[in-house]
């Protein structure tokens, strides 16, 4: 059985949190004793903090939103779903001075910062936390607080919910992975790239992904109780959407190539 998210936690004593997380510095569990005072305020840069992760996790109900503006990849052994955001290491494209580019699909992983759930191992639970090393967040002033009186403020009860129904796509995700990899629909890829050099010339070929994709080929040979089972579980629109993503590669090369073309020689 899943984990159930808690809402909050209460008291001084807050419980031990397990695991770390991409762009979060300092998660501690949310509570009204240590964080009645703190919020979250407008800064000049809020996306500062994700411009140098060019990959993100995904989960399967934003592939179709995500197929339009970035490849969808799944990498590693356990074929994890990512957004690719760059092609060169520690480069979001969809990041200019701390500003996210508004025509293009955000991934949840990063609409949800600075709030992530944890895992309360002692528990066998999640527990909300919040990154208190985020820029945003304050106890001087904040524009948001994260609680009113003795309840938590609307604005936090909306971030909970966010991160509930995160999970619960989360979970899912790795349920049609499990599936997916039953049934041999994997299949291995490389894309490759070349820029150019500071005098205009053609620099080497660089691979720049191994990654996996979902073969078309082998979906199509899905028996017919398979394939309606698959498309009953909504599997087949997010394999498709996928397969589409993967026409985003070009447009990275080309942002890439733009981006280094207004870059000053080093």
């Amino acid at each position: 059985m899943a984990k159930k998210p808690d809402a909050q936690t209460t008291g001084n004593q807050a419980p031990a949190i397990s695991g770390n997380v991409m762009f979060y510095k300092n998660p501690q569990p949310l509570t009204k004793d240590n964080h009645s005072k703190f919020g979250v305020k407008p800064v000049d840069r809020p996306f500062d903090f994700m411009a140098d992760q060019h990959f993100l996790p995904m989960t399967a109900p934003e592939f179709g939103a995500a197929a339009a503006s970035m490849p969808v990849i799944f990498a590693g052994e356990d074929k994890a779903p990512l957004a690719v955001m760059g092609i060169r290491q520690k480069e979001n494209l969809f990041v200019e001075e701390g500003q996210y580019k508004q025509d293009f699909y955000m991934p949840a992983f990063a609409r949800r910062y600075p709030f992530v759930l944890a895992g309360d191992q002692a528990n066998d639970r999640f527990i909300v936390c919040v990154d208190t090393e985020a820029e945003c967040v304050t106890d001087k002033a904040p524009t948001q607080t994260f609680f009113d009186k003795d309840d938590t403020s609307a604005f936090t009860k909306e971030a909970f919910q966010f991160l509930q129904n995160y999970e619960r796509d989360r979970q899912a995700t790795a349920q049609m992975i499990e599936d997916f990899k039953a049934a041999d629909l994997f299949e291995s890829k490389v894309m490759n790239f070349r820029g150019n050099n500071a005098d205009g010339s053609e620099a080497p070929l660089q691979k720049i992904a191994d990654y996996f994709a979902v073969s078309e080929q082998k979906m199509k040979a899905l028996p017919a109780d398979k394939l309606k089972e698959f498309s009953d579980k909504g599997y087949l629109a997010v394999a498709h959407a996928h397969l589409v993503s993967l026409g985003n590669w070009q447009r990275l090369v080309n942002m890439t190539l733009r981006r280094q073309a207004n870059q000053p020689a080093a």
